[in-house]
């Protein structure tokens, strides 16, 4: 699908010191210039184009196909099918990790966001990419929303570049972990910086913890070019994927 081509422009002022999501960008279209953060999501989404364009083809964002890549190389070192997964992708976006996913096929594929924005755009964009989509905040689920998604008896997770920025708090990622049968698998991404221990997002706690105790069974671990700063600069981060031991109880930060 061809889609209008926007006219992007990267700030030439103090970018060296700003933090990832303080990073923003001009839109130019006719005689108006806007100022656009990149975790301005619904007003990217919004735009037809615009998230490819900017991430992907200005940034090189490569970690979709890399998530994938390495879901099927965990899922590979087991019994496991990978076409047979059932898989919930938090973060769902507009659809990007949903279209690796469907390349090596799976056998239910469910996204998940907080965003309409993202819902709207994914069905515009790709549409049935998803089996469903869910609009939901996993921190405040209905009981309702908690059934229907447990209905689906996902073995698989994935959760790409969504994780450390307040985008997806830890207590939702570790309630999308809760709705993954013991002994699927686990894929998701995180910046470098999220694992240090100056963290103050409390990330670097709960990954360190998935990966030392008895929660996940870790089948791969890999350091990678997540996507490129607006200055150039590689962002690195890291990619995990294993298979789930049991769910994360309350207790898990005692």
């Amino acid at each position: 699908m061809q889609h209008e081509r926007y006219d992007i422009q990267f700030p030439l002022e103090d970018s060296h010191d700003l933090r990832q999501d303080q990073a923003f960008f001009y839109l130019q279209r006719g005689d108006e210039r806007a100022r656009v953060r990149f975790h301005d999501y619904s007003l990217i989404y919004s735009l037809p184009g615009l998230y490819e364009q900017l991430f992907y083809d200005r940034l090189k964002c490569q970690s979709p196909r890399k998530m994938a890549e390495i879901l099927k190389l965990a899922v590979g070192q087991s019994s496991d099918t990978f076409h047979e997964l059932r898989v919930l992708d938090l973060g769902a976006g507009n659809g990007m990790m949903g279209e690796e996913l469907k390349k090596y096929g799976v056998a239910r594929l469910v996204g998940l966001d907080i965003l309409d924005a993202a819902e709207q755009a994914c069905h515009r964009d790709r549409p049935g990419t998803y089996d469903a989509y869910y609009v939901a905040d996993l921190c405040q689920l209905a009981e309702k929303q908690r059934r229907e998604l447990a209905s689906w008896h996902f073995d698989a997770l994935t959760t790409v570049a969504a994780l450390g920025f307040g985008d997806i708090p830890q207590d939702a990622f570790i309630a999308a972990f809760n709705l993954i049968q013991e002994g699927g698998w686990i894929a998701f991404n995180i910046k470098e910086d999220f694992l240090k221990d100056r963290d103050p997002t409390g990330f670097s706690h709960l990954v360190r913890t998935l990966i030392l105790s008895e929660y996940l069974d870790v089948y791969h671990l890999e350091r990678y070019r997540h996507r490129l700063s607006i200055d150039g600069t590689p962002l690195f981060y890291y990619a995990i994927a294993g298979r789930k031991r049991r769910d994360i109880g309350r207790d898990w930060n005692a």
